[in-house]
């Protein structure tokens, strides 16, 4: 093995957690296990869809054998509670594996979820040379990429500001930009990137593919987003209950893990959403989705269809906007569409929303909508506040062309049909 070219080696790994009274890891956490056994209840520091359980003991890696070359970007994919974050918490040292070895050859800049690394109290500033600091830079080394760390992040403004009052994009946007500018031979990202604006998701990812072309770095990256795995990564693990299912080409895959999420993209008239919906930690606990009721869920083409969302609030929202994000089972994003109004809630609410989706423009086949709740502040960015995912799954029937007859051929016609050309003369 020529260490040489390693970046990553990891043999062996495991990582078990203990269920029961003992093992949560605090006392206040050990206190809420034993507490819920007495009382007959489910333990509520268990994490949700985790089956791989044996006696006493959660699974979360089992057995894992990897080795990542220096310069390879590697997607990690997989269902909730595959073990994903786990193996990226092993590797930034968060937490030490049950048995195994792990060997790291070189500095890891990391993003596990947004704040990581960062200390609330102090500016932007402070926190870029705090982050230095730990990669073993010294204080002339950080200077001179200050300025390129500050212009990136976009947050100039108010780098000099404590980041307990940044926002979750303006967060997102420094910690990365200090990731990706710090001296290191290794990044790690963990879905983060799904907080900031579509913009700066773009110039995420285009940085992270220039600097593991022209700086040699490793990238392992963590998304629900096959988009974004298909065009930074050049090679795929795929995680399911703890073991590594699949190691090998992007396409292949990302085709391995929709083939088992779609045996459960059925079709249904009534969704009741509970946390395994929601993939994402950030949102408030004030404002939840609860369920949704469907009329229709096979249609025609050109159709429209109602669908009821209901609603529960625990806090004052002012308003609130939904956004529907349109999917391929493929997971090839079609299209977006967004509620006319916003709408307000008071503290206990629990209202009924009804609305009316037009599916003219989309052509026949089986689509996914993730279901995204947001408010927008004062200078125009948007705030999320809850997200299911997938928030409903309907059918578009085929329709015979009015036309020509023929069935349309979504695979080389794509997904989207747009009116008829007009022809305005002939000569």
């Amino acid at each position: 093995m020529d260490n040489q070219k390693i970046a990553i080696n990891i043999s062996g790994v495991t990582k078990q957690y203990r269920l029961g009274q003992i093992g949560g890891g605090t006392l206040t956490h050990d206190l809420q296990s034993w507490w819920a056994k007495v009382r007959g209840k489910d333990d509520p520091n268990t994490k949700i869809g985790a089956k791989h359980i044996s006696g006493e003991t959660l699974m979360a890696l089992n057995c894992i054998d990897l080795t990542v070359y220096k310069g390879e970007r590697v997607g990690i994919i997989g269902k909730n509670g595959a073990g994903k974050s786990t193996l990226l918490k092993l590797l930034c040292r968060v937490t030490a594996p049950t048995s195994g070895e792990i060997d790291i050859y070189g500095r890891i800049t990391s993003m596990l979820e947004v704040g990581t690394g960062f200390h609330s109290e102090m500016t932007g500033r402070e926190n870029i040379y705090m982050n230095g600091a730990i990669l073993g830079m010294n204080k002339n080394e950080i200077d001179s990429k200050m300025q390129d760390i500050i212009e990136f992040s976009e947050v100039k403004e108010f780098i000099d500001t404590p980041v307990k009052r940044y926002s979750s994009g303006m967060f997102v946007k420094l910690a990365f930009s200090v990731a990706a500018h710090l001296d290191s031979e290794i990044m790690i990202m963990d879905e983060v990137l799904a907080v900031g604006d579509m913009a700066f998701q773009k110039k995420c990812l285009d940085k992270m593919n220039d600097v593991s072309r022209s700086q040699g770095r490793t990238i392992l990256y963590v998304s629900h987003n096959m988009n974004t795995i298909r065009r930074l990564c050049d090679r795929c693990i795929v995680l399911d209950e703890g073991r590594v299912i699949f190691d090998g080409d992007v396409e292949k895959g990302i085709d391995i893990y929709l083939s088992d999420s779609r045996d459960k993209e059925i079709i249904k008239d009534r969704y009741l959403y509970d946390d395994s919906y929601r993939y994402l930690n950030w949102g408030s606990p004030d404002f939840r989705i609860m369920a949704l009721e469907m009329r229709n869920t096979a249609i025609e083409c050109s159709s429209k269809f109602t669908l009821k969302l209901d609603i529960k609030t625990t806090g004052d929202w002012h308003n609130v906007f939904f956004r529907f994000e349109i999917t391929m089972i493929n997971s090839i994003k079609v299209a977006t569409m967004f509620s006319d109004k916003g709408v307000d809630f008071k503290k206990g609410d629990e209202k009924k929303i009804v609305f009316l989706l037009d599916t003219a423009h989309l052509t026949p086949a089986k689509y996914r909508v993730d279901i995204v709740a947001y408010v927008t502040d004062q200078v125009g960015e948007d705030h999320f506040i809850d997200g299911v995912y997938p928030g409903f799954v309907f059918q578009i029937n085929d329709r015979i062309n009015e036309h020509n007859s023929i069935v349309w051929h979504q695979q080389y016609w794509g997904a989207i049909h747009l009116q008829d050309v007009v022809i305005q003369e002939i000569n």
